[in-house]
């Protein structure tokens, strides 16, 4: 089994890459990516490090625009109120939420069958995050 330079195998490393994306914080992903893409040699491990950040920065960019949409409709809200007018977006509001939860349940998910299968060095297809790291590499 192939080890990095840190003396671990290529496939826990690749694991433990896509594990720190389950971490709400971004910081220990870009680090550990950023110490593969510069230090270590495995092509199959720096493809592992990109699309691990490529799969945390796409779902959060659904999780921002699905807050886009929610504040949107608190500054509809506002306005509204401002006027004297009544408005109940309530039922939005949840429907939103659960949004976010599916969202960020969908991407723990992945994250976890990529790291699980990322252990024996292994991958699974995402096409439109394929398609990036591909382009990117």
């Amino acid at each position: 089994m192939e080890k990095t330079k840190l003396g671990i195998s290529v496939g826990l490393c690749g694991a433990a890459l896509y594990f720190f994306g389950l971490i709400n914080s971004i910081i220990p992903l870009v680090l550990g990516a950023g110490y593969v893409l510069l230090f270590e040699q495995n092509e199959w491990l720096k493809k592992a490090a990109v699309k691990a950040v490529a799969v945390v920065v796409s779902f959060s960019i659904v999780l921002a625009c699905i807050g886009l949409i929610g504040n949107s409709f608190s500054l509809l809200t506002d306005v509204v109120y401002l006027f004297n007018g009544t408005i109940n977006l309530s039922s939005v509001n949840r429907l939103l939420s659960i949004c976010r939860t599916l969202v960020s349940f969908v991407q723990a998910v992945f994250l976890l069958m990529l790291g699980f299968k990322a252990l024996k060095q292994g991958d699974v297809s995402i096409d439109i995050v394929d398609k990036t790291v591909k382009g990117n590499m």
